[in-house]
């Protein structure tokens, strides 16, 4: 953002309205400025032809339509993952990811999963995951992270698609930017703006307890996954070395507390190490923690990383997964999307640091508004795996 402007992307429809008073304009225009925004994907609000070119100029001057810059994208060789690195009004370089899932019938639309980031970088440290290794950076404003969803919209519009999902799995600890995050949310749910049903949102922590029961406060009905990753603190503490020392007794007791308040079945995320974490003891141990809970348990073979940890065998990660299933645990496997283009969270941004995928001067030209860089198909190696 520039100067003392405010992003439109950060604003609720009464905000706007409140600040279209201000200037003598009447209600119905927060309306054609919404639906130019998020509907036709409005760069500037002189492209906003609805309005007075007076009213038009009196906006410029108080909000700004910001959005990210495409610096680099790359596609998966099937076509159906789509990662972006983009840069902010600052320079910061964060990542997005599309996903995408062929339609159930035929002319129907595909599923398109928008994964954003919260942070740039993380503080979790999280040993396998390449956003942990990278460092914390900044927390991102809800326009930064609207802007994301709104960037893939557009990205999708052109071909005749829509959003239908976003998962806040990207760079970074959501629930340690709480205030943004769920600011985020409420503009990409209302209605008025991008409209998107809350069932469709999912917000993934490692397990910041305090956030999981605020969140439970809010009034929302957006899925929760949380990184559980060990079924006792002492393994725990090996992969999140952030995590307290009763960290998985109190996950599970807030993710009860999140479905009580909400009828919401939570989601465990847990990254399968080899040698780590993948053994049938752990499994067994693991299945007696969340049996009836009500919980879903998503296996995800982790990405090689710099750490140098190995994803199990694919036999491994069946066994692993039978062990659940005949303890009465619903478990499912991820299914890989992007793996051969680094699609995990933090990879892009590693490689671009390394100079591997990314010239600086390709970061100057998207800061500067010109034109991105052209998408490219890679294969290029995968060194870690997302949260």
């Amino acid at each position: 953002m520039s100067g003392d402007r405010q992003s439109l992307y950060g604003m609720l429809p009464a905000e706007l309205e409140a600040l279209l008073a201000e200037g003598g304009a009447p209600r119905y225009r927060a309306d054609q400025v919404l639906r130019a925004a998020y509907r036709g994907f409005a760069e500037e609000f002189a492209a906003i032809r609805q309005l007075p070119e007076e009213l038009r100029g009196w906006l410029a001057e108080r909000l700004e339509l910001s959005p990210a810059r495409e610096v680099r994208r790359v596609v998966s060789e099937d076509g159906l993952t789509t990662k972006l690195l983009l840069a902010l009004g600052d320079g910061t370089l964060i990542e997005t990811v599309l996903m995408q899932y062929p339609a159930a019938r035929p002319g129907a639309h595909p599923r398109s999963t928008v994964c954003v980031s919260t942070q740039a970088g993380c503080a979790m440290g999280c040993v396998f995951c390449a956003t942990g290794q990278m460092g914390f950076e900044r927390n991102l404003k809800a326009a930064e992270i609207v802007a994301q969803v709104v960037h893939v919209a557009r990205l999708l519009h052109e071909r005749g698609q829509h959003v239908t999902n976003i998962v806040f799995m990207g760079m970074g600890e959501p629930l340690a930017n709480y205030s943004e995050t769920i600011r985020a949310v409420r503009v990409l749910t209302d209605p008025r703006c991008f409209g998107i049903g809350q069932r469709h949102i999912t917000i993934s922590t490692v397990g910041v307890i305090r956030g999981i029961d605020r969140l439970a406060g809010e009034g929302l009905q957006v899925g929760l996954a949380i990184s559980l990753h060990a079924p006792n603190d002492a393994l725990r503490r090996r992969l999140v070395p952030t995590a307290g020392p009763n960290s998985v007794s109190e996950i599970v007791a807030a993710a009860k507390r999140y479905f009580a308040a909400t009828g919401r079945r939570v989601t465990f995320e847990y990254a399968l190490v080899a040698g780590e974490n993948d053994s049938d003891a752990t499994a067994a141990e693991l299945a007696r923690l969340v049996r009836g809970t009500g919980a879903h348990v998503n296996l995800i073979p982790v990405n090689p990383t710099a750490g140098g940890f190995r994803r199990p065998s694919r036999q491994r990660v069946l066994a692993f997964e039978r062990i659940l299933r005949e303890a009465g645990v619903n478990c499912t496997v991820r299914v890989e999307k992007g793996t051969e283009i680094s699609a995990a969270c933090g990879q892009l941004r590693t490689d671009a640091a390394n100079g591997a995928v990314i010239a600086l001067d390709e970061v100057r030209e998207a800061v500067s508004g010109q034109a991105p860089a052209q998408p490219k198909r890679t294969a290029s190696p995968a060194p870690s795996r997302s949260r």
